[in-house]
């Protein structure tokens, strides 16, 4: 077809998500054809945010800054820490313009079946953060699924003696549901009716 450099092409292409072999070879093929303008400019982009974007810190989240520039966005309410379970979460609240406190990444949830356990979880940070800070609420903004039901159980028993207010994300939330594929729209609604956990 084109030799073992585009088969490579093809092959990394086809483990992103959302990109299966069809579509990684109309990927690579769009930008075999104009290399200059499509691949050159990718590749330089790959290869300066491998360089430069690391996890913030203090949150996880993943930025060319740390700590990022939502932790030192001085217009942010700092009482506030939304809880998410991956960047992905944090991208698409963003997205949605629906939170302006702080966030935290857990990188994860709680599940018994894949064998991650609270130690697999960026959970103790967490605590530290919200100890003595200031911090008035915790919105545990996670999936709606068994795991991250348990994870916020778990989470609510372990946030409740730190004397903050805990909540969960309310309305528009499916059963089954990630947040990264819902539209602004539910997540705006679903942020704003947030109920104590």
């Amino acid at each position: 077809m084109g030799g073992p450099e585009v088969e490579r092409l093809i092959s990394l292409l086809a483990k992103l998500p959302g990109l299966g072999p069809r579509s990684a070879r109309r990927a690579a093929l769009k930008m075999l054809q104009q290399p200059e303008a499509r691949m050159l400019p990718l590749a330089t982009a790959l290869a300066e945010a491998a360089r430069a974007v690391k996890p913030c810190s203090l949150c996880g989240n993943l930025d060319s800054h740390d700590p990022c520039a939502i932790c030192t966005d001085p217009q942010r309410d700092r009482a506030i820490i939304c809880v998410v379970e991956g960047v992905a979460d944090l991208w698409a609240l963003e997205r949605a313009h629906v939170h302006q406190g702080l966030y935290h990444v857990l990188g994860g949830t709680l599940s018994a079946l894949a064998g991650v356990g609270p130690e697999d979880l960026n959970v103790t940070p967490l605590l530290r953060r919200i100890d003595g800070a200031g911090v008035s609420e915790v919105i545990l903004a996670l999936p709606a699924t068994v795991d991250g039901a348990t994870t916020a159980h778990w989470l609510t028993d372990r946030l409740k003696p730190l004397g903050v207010t805990v909540t969960r994300l309310a309305q528009g939330v499916p059963i089954g549901g990630a947040l990264d594929v819902l539209d602004d729209g539910t997540l705006a609604a679903a942020l704003r009716a947030r109920r104590p956990s």
